[in-house]
């Protein structure tokens, strides 16, 4: 695998620091190896901040009724951890929190209501579920009659209670525009996992370029476009949503998903969709082989997202630069939260 040379990022890291620099710069300066991935490591680790966090993300699972009886597995994910990985520039625990809550959130949705079949996960009715739920992340507007029933309903949902209150403390630090950014993405998330329930239903394994339509959807751009609102600064609607600055993070919400397929595939059962598995029914290829190309994949997706970044960068706002060196520092947490978490590596 050949690797395309790729620009110098110094001119949208000043925000984070020379010691930022040169962890961002280690891996573009000398190109992977065949086979490796294309990405950088976490620049901070900060394992009291983490612990930090768990433990006040496992109370407000507890107070909202999400993972009953398994909240010592879930603590042991390190989610916190993650959020104190891919945000290095954040020391605030309470603004690390408020994101852990947003990404398990949305975890939660997708093992209650797509992927856990012992946590009520049902194919048929995904698109109904997703539907109310999105009522809460985007609030319905009704009559009071009707109000009062979609209330009660939803008092009894855990995922909905988890929703409704990482979207208060969403609020507390997101402008109105950075909380409709996130609602709008929450749709999209919830679009892909309708379609996934499809291949469910129909028993249908989809093509590589239909998979990789819905990691597109089903990506991690929910909690990467956070990343102005947890650093305390805001990257404007005019540049946020130019066609080649969305471009930009989509795809490197896209290359970081499929780190996730990477780590997740051994953990799943035989009916779960991951990449390789996909790559594997529909080329004919080994395991290894799948294991290959999707790295492959990946790592053509991050030159790109590097080369729109340098690109854009050199004319772009102090607060676009600071996006996406920020975007680049939550792909390295990311990275290596993804290749320690109990969630899909066994503890000794």
């Amino acid at each position: 695998m050949r690797d395309a040379p790729s620009p110098d990022l110094r001119s949208f890291l000043p925000a984070l620091g020379m010691s930022a620099a040169r962890a961002f710069l280690g891996p573009l300066i000398t190109p992977p190896a065949e086979g490796r991935l294309f990405c950088p490591d976490a620049i901070r680790d900060d394992p009291a901040l983490g612990e930090a966090v768990d433990d006040a993300l496992i109370a407000w699972a507890r107070d909202v009724g999400i993972y009953p009886g398994r909240l010592d597995k879930l603590r042991s994910y390190g989610f916190g951890r993650f959020m104190m990985l891919a945000h290095p520039a954040v020391h605030d625990a309470d603004r690390l929190l408020m994101a852990t809550k947003c990404l398990v959130a949305e975890w939660a949705a997708d093992d209650y209501y797509v992927d856990e079949v012992e946590l009520g996960a049902e194919p048929t009715v995904v698109g109904s579920r997703l539907a109310r739920l999105i009522s809460v992340v985007d609030p319905a507007q009704m009559v009071p009659r009707y109000a009062t029933d979609m209330a009660a309903y939803h008092r009894l949902q855990p995922i909905s209670e988890a929703f409704r209150t990482a979207m208060e403390h969403l609020a507390v630090y997101a402008s109105p525009a950075q909380y409709g950014r996130f609602q709008h993405q929450m749709a999209i998330l919830f679009l892909a996992w309708t379609q996934e329930a499809d291949w469910h239903v129909n028993r249908r394994t989809p093509p590589v370029w239909e998979y990789l339509v819905q990691r597109h959807l089903n990506s991690y751009l929910p909690p990467i476009i956070l990343v102005d609102v947890l650093a305390g600064y805001e990257l404007p609607a005019h540049e946020f949503y130019l066609p080649d600055v969305r471009r930009a993070y989509t795809t490197a919400g896209n290359a970081a998903v499929l780190v996730n397929d990477l780590h997740s595939g051994p953990a799943e059962s035989d009916t779960d969709f991951n990449l390789p598995r996909v790559l594997q029914i529909n080329e004919g290829l080994s395991h290894r082989e799948a294991t290959a190309r999707t790295v492959e994949i990946h790592n053509e997706l991050m030159h790109t997202f590097v080369g729109l970044a340098g690109r854009l960068s050199a004319t772009g706002s102090p607060n676009l630069r600071r996006f996406l060196a920020d975007t680049w520092a939550w792909l390295g947490g990311s990275r290596r939260w993804h290749a320690t978490t109990g969630r899909y590596h066994q503890r000794s």
